[in-house]
């Protein structure tokens, strides 16, 4: 008799749950995306599902309608009523018994949660701190794909540390990104952030950050810098869709400048929220 165990209970296999099948739990064989709202209103979801639309054809997850996962999407943040909320939501290739080779008329599976996002007034003003990991990641981190253990082990690390995000290094020696966020430096009037290649996400709240950059007057130079460079500069942040703009203070235990938020991620913070109206 074929069987599964789930805790101490024996179940026969043609009794399980699809969902104990999951590819996504097997694998990571899906992507997920995270948008925002901001007062009610959900911020940037047409560049999100984009994003999701080429992520899903990347891994060759067909048969899915956009559409429907934007109706999805507006009807579970209609009936959670959070005004200020973070919508996670994800697809599966679909539930099968584990094979690394899948069945071509596999259904996906869709899952989706909204919660509330807490107030970020606090962190934003005082800043947070971050701590460099060497970045583990598979070769192609421009798919927003389930397989984040590498970042979760990253985020661990800076947590321990007192951290609220990891700089991600790679074999060069260069800064990738965050673990969860994209990464920017100030030098000047320059912005400086690593250019989009394989092993960087194409995040929507970057895209917005370096649009609202060009706004308050910055060069924008698309260019990979070393940790040292990093600690070296005027102004260092992050963005991240929770919390859009976000002011890093100290990079592996040095404080960056005067260890406060710098004037032109002050200004990027308030441009940034131009854009959520």
């Amino acid at each position: 008799m074929q069987i599964a165990m789930i805790q101490d209970k024996i179940v026969p296999i043609e009794k399980l749950e699809p969902i104990y099948l999951d590819r996504g739990i097997f694998f990571g064989d899906g992507v997920y995306e995270v948008v925002r709202s901001y007062n009610g209103k959900i911020f940037a979801l047409e560049e999100h599902l984009q994003r999701f639309a080429q992520n899903l054809s990347a891994i060759e997850i067909i048969g899915v309608d956009i559409d429907q996962i934007r109706s999805r999407v507006l009807k579970a943040f209609d009936d959670a009523g959070i005004s200020n909320a973070k919508i996670y939501f994800h697809i599966t290739r679909g539930s099968a018994p584990r094979n690394h080779v899948w069945d071509t008329n596999l259904e996906p599976n869709f899952f989706l949660t909204i919660t509330e996002l807490p107030d970020d007034n606090k962190i934003k003003t005082e800043g947070i701190a971050v701590s460099t990991y060497t970045d583990l990641r598979w070769k192609k981190c421009d798919i927003k794909s389930l397989n984040l253990l590498p970042n979760v082990l990253a985020r661990q690390n800076a947590a321990q540390k007192g951290c609220a995000e990891a700089i991600l290094v790679d074999e060069a020696g260069l800064i990738t990104e965050g673990a969860a966020s994209a990464f920017f430096t100030v030098l000047g009037q320059r912005l400086q952030t690593a250019p989009l290649t394989c092993n960087i996400l194409p995040s929507i709240t970057r895209k917005f950050a370096i649009e609202a950059s060009k706004n308050i007057g910055l060069e924008i130079v698309e260019k990979s810098l070393t940790p040292q460079q990093a600690q070296a500069a005027d102004e260092l942040f992050i963005a991240v869709t929770t919390m859009d703009i976000l002011p890093v203070v100290e990079f592996d235990s040095k404080p960056i400048k005067d260890g406060k938020p710098g004037k032109y991620t002050k200004l990027l913070i308030q441009e940034f929220c131009s854009f959520t109206l």
